[in-house]
């Protein structure tokens, strides 16, 4: 990957926050509760995944710019959702994805070119290093975000 895609990627995930708080802009408590469909995730619960992802990417990425070719272990979001009481209030939530992410993308922000080059092995996609990290979560937030609106206009247009 090339400095200016790489810039490009880092931009989108310190962007990803701001377009969390923009797709949720003027939901209420029921539109934040309210699941597009059975099985699928409310608003608030999203919030809640984008924490607990977040947290988690932020002690990947910390493996493996610290460790030599660290394991990264992969964890099933749904048993986050069901375990870690994704119906609590969300504002703590978006404040540990905020903060998470802004710390990560200081990290980023000075790694040297050798640390972009450094992976480890991840526990179901085998290799993964700093590149793919970036690849991954710089996306992750807006992909979110697009869900958020789709499911506060559900909530909105039921209402």
């Amino acid at each position: 990957m090339d400095t200016k895609e790489r810039d490009r990627l880092i931009g989108l995930y310190r962007d990803g926050y701001r377009a969390i708080v923009d797709a949720l802009h003027g939901a209420d408590e029921e539109q934040l509760a309210a699941r597009p469909a059975p099985g699928k995730w409310s608003a608030r619960e999203i919030i809640h995944h984008l924490a607990d992802s977040e947290m988690t990417a932020a002690i990947r990425l910390r493996l493996l710019i610290a460790f030599d070719r660290p394991t990264i272990h992969a964890y099933d979001q749904d048993v986050f959702a069901q375990r870690l009481h994704y119906d609590r209030p969300h504002e703590s939530a978006l404040e540990a994805f905020r903060y998470a992410r802004e710390c990560t993308a200081q990290i980023l922000d000075r790694l040297s070119e050798q640390d972009w080059l450094r992976e480890g092995t991840h526990t179901e996609s085998g290799a993964f290093g700093v590149v793919r990290w970036l690849e991954i979560y710089a996306t992750h937030a807006h992909s979110h975000a697009r869900q958020i609106v789709e499911t506060l206009d559900q909530a909105k247009k039921a209402q």
